[in-house]
């Protein structure tokens, strides 16, 4: 058999797609390295640029007699004292290289306006130089919140960090500190600014060498993961693809196995003899697939015909019963799998007497479609004896408890109709709850009383229940392939959903109430798998014959 093989991309190799990925997978361990230590290295340098710019103003604060600092302020500039105060923080701002050193007074009212007392410029810079007593607006409401916390002693220090230009300034940070006099009244601000040039300068070398050191480990590591990957990886699966499309295309097993050249104990290794396995398991498989799909083939005509045994033991006749006027009803059974263990029944024991019964046998398949059959013929063969619900259900449960090595179960409610009175004589063997309708109201869950399941205990005395019907009355029963059924969310339908839809559809016929919770079950379940049978009986009590 010959294989045809499309033209190969570079892409497609093995090699190009490994060192892709290693490449990826470095160059995004790389670049998370470099923009931690870059953010790390950058938060240094800044903390740095900030404390030495605090012991700027602390230095520059020793420099001024906070206690004249309102003398300093009339003196227009032109005393002495002005003069040497202004000259020594002059000197501090050259020797410490911050770019200005200014006192100022905000207008405490707002703090919308500032007033410099003292300013002064580092002489290498190229900024313009506040005179004394120039009053301007504050720059923002972040300065005019710092300036309020500082006046109202709710900090002792602010920082601002500018990382972009404002106004007549390029990026900075400013340190801010109040001057207090001995009576600890703030009296002014004193500010240092830095420009920072310097600090982007370092951190853009500090940021290229780290580049360079990445860039030369991922040269060094793709290298050599090259070299690993090509004699442990590269080689051996490239000679595994080879022996794979030679036995695609030819068929015939190889002289040489591929353990005999790949010798290692790792994946590659289980793979080659993976490999050497199959060659010599697919000859005896296709030997033995015509007999196999004989033998499937067998097996699926055989479920078929189960299939339709099954059917044709359930009453499907319908209406049934034309000649009664008293009730009608109608009923159905869909099987998850080919057969299954739901079943529904309904007979006349007498001319006035009509047997309803409904069970779900634990299990699916070919076992619970026997149980189910079994089942129902001990149920039918005892209620035509005469005999009431409660006895029924505890002689079937006997003689199943006789011979039951497999440990199977089945749920069952059975109903006794007298037609001429409406009076309905029922047990519940483990099944769920029956849904009744009266004249004039809604469908509800009946919580009649319960009993244990049929199959699983010796010797249990079941219990039997009336009501009474009146014309218009319905009882629907369900198996619990309808609440339990779940949509792709694995949501269940559950019994409020069916209760909501019968009782939406409870004017129509008894077949078209049963079709409608059909079709909401499979609306609301979709694409989902279901996993369990869905049997349905309702009946209509039409009240006595005229």
């Amino acid at each position: 058999m010959k294989t045809n093989h499309r033209k190969r991309k570079v892409s497609d190799s093995i090699v190009f797609k490994s060192l892709f990925g290693i490449t990826v997978l470095l160059i995004v361990f790389a670049a998370a390295i470099g923009v931690i230590g870059y953010r790390a290295f950058s938060e240094a340098i800044m903390e740095q640029y900030a404390d030495g710019a605090f012991h700027t103003a602390e230095s520059a604060s020793l420099l001024i007699d906070k206690d004249r600092i309102d003398e300093l302020a009339e003196s227009e500039g032109k005393t002495e004292e002005y003069r040497k105060t202004w000259n020594a923080v002059d000197s501090l701002c050259n020797s410490q290289g911050a770019t200005f050193i200014y006192v100022i007074q905000p207008d405490v009212t707002d703090y919308a306006h500032i007033t410099f007392i003292i300013s002064t410029m580092n002489r290498n810079s190229h900024y313009d130089l506040y005179d004394f007593g120039y009053v301007r607006e504050t720059t923002n409401d972040e300065y005019r919140e710092k300036y309020r916390r500082l006046y109202e002693h709710k900090s002792g220090n602010e920082l601002v960090l500018r990382n972009t230009g404002y106004i007549e300034t390029d990026p900075h940070i400013t340190a801010m500190i109040p001057l207090n006099d001995t009576n600890g009244d703030t009296k002014a601000i004193l500010c240092v600014q830095r420009q920072m040039d310097k600090l982007v300068e370092v951190r853009h070398n500090q940021l290229s060498k780290v580049l360079i050191a990445l860039l030369i480990t991922l040269i060094l590591v793709i290298a050599g993961q090259w070299m690993i990957l090509n004699k442990w990886l590269i080689k051996p699966v490239v000679k595994i693809t080879k022996e794979a499309g030679r036995f695609a295309e030819e068929n015939v097993q190889s002289d040489e196995k591929l353990t005999d050249t790949i010798k290692t104990d790792d994946e590659i290794g289980l793979l080659a003899g993976s490999i050497d396995d199959m060659e010599e398991q697919v000859n005896e498989y296709v030997k033995n697939l015509t007999e196999v799909t004989k033998e499937n083939e067998r097996i699926g005509t055989e479920l078929g015909l189960a299939e339709r045994i099954q059917r044709e033991m359930l009453p499907g006749k319908f209406p049934a019963f034309p000649e009664y006027d008293q009730f009608s009803l109608y009923a159905s059974m869909e099987p998850a799998r080919e057969v299954g263990g739901d079943f529904y029944d309904f007979f006349l024991v007498d001319p006035d007497h009509l047997c309803l019964v409904i069970a779900d046998v634990s299990g699916k398949g070919v076992p619970a479609a026997l149980f189910m059959m079994a089942t129902k013929i001990m149920v039918a063969d005892m209620v035509r004896t005469g005999r009431s619900p409660a006895d029924v259900l505890s002689s079937v449960n006997k003689a199943i408890c006789e011979n039951n090595k497999e440990k199977m179960f089945v749920t069952v409610w059975l109903g006794i109709l007298e037609i001429s009175t409406g009076r309905l004589t029922c047990g519940n063997a483990g099944h769920e709850y029956p849904a009744i309708m009266y004249p004039g109201d809604d469908y509800e869950l009946l919580k009649d009383d319960h009993c244990f399941v049929i199959g699983a205990m010796k010797n249990i005395r079941y219990r039997e229940y009336d009501l009474t019907l009146k014309k218009g009355s319905r009882v629907f029963v369900y198996t619990d392939g309808i609440p339990e059924a779940v949509n792709e969310n694995n949501e269940m339908f559950g019994t409020g959903r069916m209760l909501d839809v019968i009782n939406e559809n409870k004017g129509k016929n008894t077949e078209d109430e049963i079709k409608a919770v059909r079709d909401a079950v499979y609306s609301f379940t979709g694409d989902a798998e279901r996993f369990d049978d869905m049997t349905m009986l309702c009946l209509e009590y039409k009240g006595k014959r005229d």
